[in-house]
Parts: C-alpha cells; structure tokens; sequence
C-alpha cells in the first residue's frame, strides 16, 4: 500500500522541478512585468547614461632588470665603478610611482581641475572643461567651498548673477574680484553667451580628486618579459582624460630628471668639497717629502744607493791592489833580509809602479850577474869581486829602504781606503730603512694624487651628465581613446536587465516559498513523516457542501471516486463492515466535506453508509447539508439507554443508501462521553446495520476525542489543507504514527491548486468527454499542454 501511494526520491525530485517549473510558468504575468520594467529602465540608463571612454598611453621604461639601458646623462653612473650609485630601477619601481597620489595632485594642479564647470540638462550634467565660456581665477579657498557649487547665469551686458547654494543670488560685474566667507576668487568671460545661459562651477578637493583618479587608473605591463606598460584611464570627457594621461607622463618625466640632476648637483658639490680638500693634504705630503730628502741629504735613494754600491766596489778593489802590492814588498824585503839568498836575483816588483824600487832592482840584479860572472874568472877575494860586494851591500840597503818607505805609503792608503769603505758600507745599510720611510710618503702623496685626479675626472663626467640628463622611460604611443564607449556596455546592460527581470520573480517566489510556514506540497508532509496519501482534492470555488452524486462529472468528484478506490486497496475488510474517522490537525482542514462526500461516493456504489457526527463539539456535518436535527444523537443515546440505534438515524433525501446520525447536544464533558460503554456498543449496531461507518470528530492537535474512538476505527483518514495546515503540525501526524495512537492512518491533501503541484498527472475532467469546457486562453493551453507532458 506504502509503495503504491507513496512517490519514490527520484519521483518526489522528478515532481519538484516540474513543480517549481510550472509554479514559475504560472505566474508568467509577474515576469513579464519584471522584464518590460527592467528593459525600461535599461533602456533610459541606455538613453541618458554619460558615455564614458577608455584613455590608453605606451610606455616603455628602462628597466635595469629587462636589460633596459640607463640613459647617457645619468649623474650615477660618474661611481659607477664604485657600485656605491648604481640604480635598482625596475618596472614595478616605476608603477608605484606613476601610481603616487602625490604625482597625481600635481597633475591636476598643472592641469588646474581644481574648478570644474557644467551644463546641468533636464536628466544629466555635461562638463565642459575647455569649452566653458567662464573661467574662474582663485585667488583665496577655504575647504567649505568645496560644498559650495555656484550656479553663473550671463545676463545683459558685461554682468552674471551669482547662485549659491544658500539660495543667495547676486548680480556681479565679469573681471571683478568676489569675496566670499569661502573664498575669494574673480569670473571672467572666455567667450561670447547667450542671455540666461547656467553654468554650474564646482570647486574640487585636489587631494580627493587625486585619490579618485589613482582608483580608476589602471597601469600594467603589457606583458611580463617586456619593460612596456599600458597606462589607462576610463573617463567620460575624452580631451580631460588625455589631458591628464599625457601630463601624468610629463610630470613623471620631468620628476625623474630633476631627481637626477638633483643627484648630479649634488654629486658636483660633493666632488669639489673633497677637491679642496685633497689640495690641502697633497700639498702637506709634498712638504714632507722635500723635508725627509732633505734631512737625508738624497735626491734620488736609488742612484744614491747604487752610486754608494760602485764606489764602495772601487775601494774595495783598490784597497786589494794595495795590499797585494804590499803583501810583494814585504816578500822583496823578506828576500832580500834573507842570508840564503845574498847570491841570488832579487824577483820582480811586479805590479809595483814605483820606478825609483824597479831601478835599484834591476840595478841590484845587474850588478848580481855580474858578480857571477867574475866568479867564473876570478876568486872571490878578488877585489873586483869585493867591489862589487860593496855595491850590492848599498844597493841592498837602499831598496829596503824604498821599500819600507813604499810599505808606510800603501798602508797609509790601504788605511784611508779602509775608512772610505766603512763609511760607504754604512750609508748602504742605511739606504733600506730611508727608502722604506721615503716610499711611505711618497705612496701616501701617489694615492692622494690619484685620488685628486679621479675626482677631477669625475667631476667632469657629473657636470657632463648634469648637462644631458634624460628621462628613464621613453612615450611609445601618446594617449588616446577608444572609438567605442566602455561605459555603459549596451549588450551587457540589456541582458543584466533581462537577468534581472527573470531573476526578481524567481527570487520573490523562491522567497515566498521559503518563508511560507503552511504545506504547500505533499512533499512537505514526506519530509517530516513516512506515511501513506489517501488521495488528494482539488480546489472547488463551488458553495455546495455535497459535490458527489450519481451524474456528476466534475473533477472534485473523480478525485473522491479516486480515494473511494483507494480505499479498497487501503485496509483488509473487518467482516462486512469499515469503519473510517476522519480528523485533522486545526479546523477548517475540510474534515465535514471530505465525510459529506466520501459518504455520498461509497454509497452511490450500492453499500449502505453511514456518516456519525462524532464532532460534539462543534457538529456541522447536519447544518452544511441543511438537514434538521429531528432525532436524537449521539449525546443522546449515550445518556438514554432507553434509545435503540434506530432512533438516531436520519436517511438522506439526496443520496440512496446514505444516513447521518448527529451529534445531539453539546455536554460539558465530551471526553468522558466518548469513554462510555455506550459508544461501543453503538458501533456494535452500526456495523451490523451498515457496510461503512465514517466518523466526523475533532481535530487531534487540539482535543483527545479522536484518539478515544481510535480504538473502534478501522482506517484514519488525516485532513491536510493546502496554504492552511501549518508545517508544524505535521509533526502531529509524526507523533501519531511513531507512537501508534491510531490504527491505519492515512493522509488526504485538500484543497489542491495548481501551485501545489497538482494537475499534473491525473487531468482530471479533460479529455474523458464529460463536458468540461476547454481552456480558452493561450496560457491555459499551454498548462494543460504542460501538465499531459510531464
């Protein structure tokens, strides 16, 4: 039964999106007013929207780190080989800058946007810029101008009056100065108007100004391995854009340069301060060189030393000489002082240069070999030989004495040459130390002179460069706008219209929908609870309570014949007889309709029917139908035991095989009269007598009556009314069917509408041939279309 009358997910999710589609299409006349009023509105944005253009320049900058070169003039590179100046420009560098506020103030101070003047029209203002017939000259501001905007009418003559905001209005004279508590400031005419022609002048704050242009400029490199950028500005006066685009670059240019002329001046201050200087220290180390050369008696340490070194080898040498030549005088007089050798030859004086020693020799050794030979003659007593003798004695005599006068003389050389080469030697051995100190000195004046030289040359190259200072970036491609207007896009304002104009009913429905606290869906009531649907009404606009007969064809009517089948399927039968109650959660869920014709669809099928008006406390079953309590009821018989069920009933005049018992009177104390045994024994009769019972009682979520007849039902059929039933109250249904307080109980949707889903899937009434009209509007034939589809 669960499984034949409870939708499966996939068919509750299939339902759903037919549902919302269908909820939508229904309300198709809510989007058509969304899009006609949105596309209205498009359209007068469209109409009287300011244009607005894209201002775009090319720049390239010369960017250290894409192997941009540094241009010529750049007073840095004069320490360039000094890494102390070098330049870490980059690309980005240079965007923040040209993104500065403070750049962009003085581009609207040179621009002079501090005024701004426009035609107010009946929808729109039109700034005018360079085409406005005033010009206001400033002379005093104050900040409360800024809220001040003045309104300049031309009147006759050289006149205008002067509207303030205040409402003051003034006539003035064009060229005179205007004092106001604001400011002071003088109107001139640029050119010729027309009587009554408005100009509006709105002073500008420089710095906001300058903050809201920074926001709209857009400056990024055209791509990430080029040095090139793309400044661009969206603004809807296209010669004020690139005004401001063209005199950004200008200001940015001009800055740089005085940045490096300012760096190159500076440069040059500092070079001459050190020249100065250098001068003075140069000068002090000169001195002392001269001073140390001085004291030392040198001119030159290298060639002194060297001259030093010859010398000293030149006494070296003659003092050789001498002693060599004293070592043979010594050996001549040793040869000659010698008795061994009174007969022999006395050896040459070799390298002896004295010509007086080398004469008595030779003389000595003559007179020598003479004697010999007269040896070889005579005796050597003969007195020839004796003569001779006594020659060589004097002769012997006198060269030693030349040699010892010879000998004193050399030694006195050998003596002086000795001191000569100490003296020499020592002067040698002093030369290091004084060339040490020397070349400290001199290596002190080498770097100060070098130094001095370098700072002349860089000097030269900083006033150079002060000279030819260029900027870092170079214009590729002036400002210029676009031939189309970005601001407002007519294709994306159009379909931002047509989105909204769907999405507006979509969410206001949406919306509804989710506020809405009452079932809307039998989905509603599956998402709370598990339980079987019995069936579902429709929505009747009809006032009659009995809609069910034998000849009627209408839609209500096919739904309760539905349940009636339903019900065959719902319960095994008990014997003969089922006994159905009916109850809600509220009243006014349609409890009394759905018995009345319940009743009237089973017993139009032949079985005997029987419809009790267990609702004691508020009974409306006998009213809606305009039938007299003739009879006793069911209060009644409970009290009287002396009434046999024959007595309550009352047949109905309309519908063959249906009775109604009423409720009788109201007692003051129902719930203890539903527990009487009298109440069972009634239904003991009743199922004799009847093949349906059906019991009309009160509503579960407010009394307990239902619950006490529970126990002699069969099946529970569970109003819930669409757009009414709480959402909350299913939670009442939950309850009963967890903890079982009623057998079989059954849910029925009432009041079904289109928006609640239903229609689609039964049709009923349509298309059976019982005479139902057919729609007559192109939306009803596209619903009907709808709902045969899905």
């Amino acid at each position: 039964m669960n499984q034949a009358l409870t939708p499966t997910p996939a068919e509750d999710a299939q339902i759903d999106i037919k549902a919302m589609l269908l909820n939508y299409v229904r309300h198709w006349y809510w989007f058509a007013i969304a899009l006609v009023f949105c596309l209205l509105c498009a359209i007068l944005y469209l109409r009287y929207a300011t244009p607005q253009y894209q201002i775009s320049s090319t720049l390239l900058i010369k960017d250290d780190k894409k192997g941009g070169a540094g241009s010529l003039g750049d007073a840095a590179s004069a320490f360039s080989d000094l890494n102390i100046f070098k330049s870490n420009q980059n690309i980005y560098n240079e965007i923040e800058l040209l993104r500065s506020k403070g750049l962009m103030q003085r581009v609207l101070t040179e621009l002079n946007l501090e005024i701004s003047y426009f035609v107010d029209g009946s929808v729109k203002s039109t700034e005018l810029y360079k085409n406005s017939p005033i010009a206001v000259t400033i002379n005093r501001l104050d900040s409360s101008a800024y809220d001040q905007p003045l309104n300049i009418r031309f009147i006759e003559g050289n006149q205008f009056e002067l509207s303030e905001e205040n409402g003051a209005k003034k006539a003035f004279t064009f060229g005179k100065e205007i004092t106001r508590s604001y400011g002071t400031f003088t109107v001139t005419a640029q050119q010729q108007a027309e009587s009554g022609k408005t100009v509006r002048v709105q002073f500008n704050d420089l710095r906001k100004l300058a903050n809201r242009y920074n926001k709209s400029l857009e400056i990024s490199p055209v791509n990430k391995d080029a040095s090139v950028i793309t400044i661009s500005l969206v603004e809807p006066v296209v010669a004020k854009g690139v005004d401001i685009i063209n005199k950004l670059v200008e200001v940015y240019n001009r800055e740089t340069v005085e940045d490096k002329n300012q760096i190159a001046a500076h440069t040059v201050k500092f070079i001459d301060e050190r020249l100065n200087f250098l001068v003075s220290e140069l000068s002090e180390v000169e001195r002392n060189v001269e001073r140390y050369k001085r004291e030392h008696e040198i001119t030159n340490v290298g060639a002194e030393a060297e001259r030093y070194l010859q010398e000293a080898s030149q006494y070296n040498r003659q003092l050789a000489e001498y002693q060599t030549q004293l070592s043979v005088l010594e050996s001549i007089e040793q040869y000659l002082q010698s008795t061994d050798n009174k007969g022999g030859l006395v050896p040459s004086a070799l390298n002896i240069t004295d010509a007086t020693l080398q004469g008595l020799i030779a003389r000595f050794n003559e007179l020598q070999m003479e004697r010999l030979r007269l040896l070889r003659t005579t005796q050597e007593s003969s007195p020839l030989v004796a003569a001779v003798d006594d020659q060589l004695v004097n002769l012997r005599a006198n060269i030693l004495e030349n040699l010892n006068n010879i000998k004193n003389s050399l030694q006195i050389t050998v003596n002086n040459l000795k001191a000569n080469t100490g003296q020499f030697r020592s002067r040698i051995q002093d030369v290091p130390s004084i060339e040490r100190n020397l070349l400290e000195i001199q290596r002190e004046q080498g770097i100060k002179e070098a130094l001095y030289g370098y700072l002349l040359q860089k000097r030269e190259e900083s006033n150079i460069s002060l000279a030819s200072n260029i900027s870092n970036s170079r214009t590729i491609d002036l400002a210029m706008a676009g031939e189309q207007p970005v601001k407002p896009r007519r294709m994306l304002v159009l379909l931002f219209a047509l989105i909204v104009g769907v999405g507006m009913p979509i969410g206001a429905l949406y919306a509804k929908d989710l506020l809405n606290d009452k079932v809307q869906t039998n989905k509603d009531v599956a998402k709370v609870v598990d339980v079987p649907i019995l069936g579902e009404l429709s929505h009747s606009d009809s006032d009659e309570v009995l809609v069910v007969n034998r000849s009627a064809r209408t839609e209500i009517a096919e739904l309760f014949r539905l349940i009636r089948t339903n019900l065959g399927f719902a319960v095994p039968h008990v014997g003969n007889t089922q006994v159905i109650m009916t109850t809600s959660s509220m009243s006014g869920e349609g409890k009394t309709f759905f018995c009345i014709n319940l009743s009237a669809s089973l017993a139009i099928t032949g079985k005997r029917v029987a419809l009790l008006e267990f609702d004691i406390r508020r009974p409306r079953v006998l009213k809606d139908l305009g039938i007299a309590a003739t009879k006793p009821g069911i209060t009644n018989y409970v009290v009287d035991s002396s009434l046999q069920l024959a007595d309550l009933i009352i047949p109905s005049t309309q519908v063959d095989g249906l009775s109604f018992i009423g409720a009788g009177p109201i007692p003051p104390n129902p719930a203890e009269l539903l527990s009487h045994p009298r109440i069972a024994a009634l239904f003991a009769e009743l199922r004799e007598a009847f093949d349906y019972i059906l019991i009309d009682t009160s509503p579960v979520g407010q009394v307990a009556d239902a619950f006490l007849l529970g126990n002699h039902t069969d099946l529970v059929a569970y109003m819930v009314r669409y757009n009414y039933t709480y959402k909350q109250n299913i939670h009442i249904v939950k309850d009963v069917v967890e903890n079982q307080k009623l057998k079989h109980l059954m849910v029925v949707m009432n009041d079904a509408k289109a928006e609640n889903g239903y229609g689609y899937g039964y049709g009923y009434g349509y298309g059976y041939g019982y005479g139902v009209e057919a729609p007559k509007t192109l939306w009803e034939r596209i619903l009907q279309r709808l709902g045969r589809r899905f």
